[in-house]
């Protein structure tokens, strides 16, 4: 009987000092998101329609934006998880000394506009990397180099993202690297098996949770970000964010709804992206501790 209530004065508790951090996000997130809903649904004078999402729908400006958003954010996100993962792979036992980890975090301090002007100003035409390929006989002309920044695709996007975020993946991984029994992965070898499959067998099921985790990270903040679409994108089409920015900022307050519907379809589908795989990683946790405690 004391237990229970010792436990139930702990968890209040714990509730009382949580109380704040979850006052501070319901009345400020909360609301933020409440009136972004709210104003989607609302013309300028107030009254509630869906035109603005029917206007969205039928815009096919609005779908080219969609589809290059989603392009660069599972692009970028597929990239700086392989690199990441390779990169942990083999290097963890390295990024043990607090020397060599302090090197990947530096481009954690950069803030990712100063990393967008930095891809601006070596992969351009006119950059760094042009001048030197073309002062040292490689290129012709200038105009000769790739476009990488300022094109329709988003390759300077990308390369930007995965600039800054293989630091953030290396940084979820390595904590789990340090848990793995890698004596199994030796069993597997000595048993036959190639790197590969002590990989699938062992690393992967370990991996697969926080790779998941990881993935919806990346997805949804890649799908909301503006500062590097703004600097690194073409015109037309434009990422999401950019758009979403221009609607709300042109001076017609009639494409105000429709700024803020363009942004709340995006995040509705990451809220379903990580429902669906929050759901799939607590499945996979819990087979793994069943087949441990057999």
């Amino acid at each position: 009987m004391n237990g229970r209530i010792g436990l139930l004065s702990n968890n209040w508790k714990i509730s009382l000092y949580l109380l704040p951090a979850i006052a501070v996000t319901l009345l400020l997130v909360g609301y933020g998101t409440w009136s972004a809903v709210a104003q989607s649904f609302q013309t300028i004078d107030g009254e509630w329609t869906i035109s603005a999402y029917a206007e969205l729908f039928s815009s096919h400006a609005f779908f080219h934006s969609l589809k290059l958003t989603f392009r660069v954010a599972i692009l970028s996100t597929l990239l700086s998880l392989v690199i990441g993962l390779v990169m942990t792979r083999m290097l963890y036992e390295l990024f043990k000394d607090s020397t060599w980890k302090l090197l990947v975090w530096i481009p954690m301090l950069i803030p990712h506009f100063v990393t967008g002007y930095l891809v601006f100003l070596f992969l351009s035409q006119s950059g760094l990397l042009s001048s030197l390929l073309y002062q040292i006989g490689a290129l012709e002309n200038r105009a000769n180099f790739p476009v990488l920044v300022q094109e329709e695709f988003g390759i300077g996007i990308i390369l930007t993202y995965v600039w800054k975020e293989v630091p953030f993946v290396i940084l979820m991984l390595l904590p789990v690297y340090y848990e793995i029994d890698h004596r199994y992965s030796e069993v597997v070898r000595t048993l036959g098996g190639s790197n590969w499959d002590a990989f699938r067998t062992v690393e992967l099921p370990w991996l697969l949770p926080v790779l998941i985790e990881t993935s919806v990270i990346l997805v949804a903040f890649v799908a909301s970000a503006f500062e590097i679409p703004f600097l690194l994108g073409v015109t037309r089409p434009e990422m999401l964010p950019v758009r979403a920015y221009e609607w709300f900022y042109n001076g017609d307050w009639s494409k105000r709804p429709l700024a803020f519907s363009a942004m709340i379809l995006p995040g509705v589908m990451a809220l379903l992206l990580a429902t669906l795989s929050i759901g799939a990683v607590q499945k996979h946790r819990l087979r793994m501790i069943k087949g441990r405690s057999r």
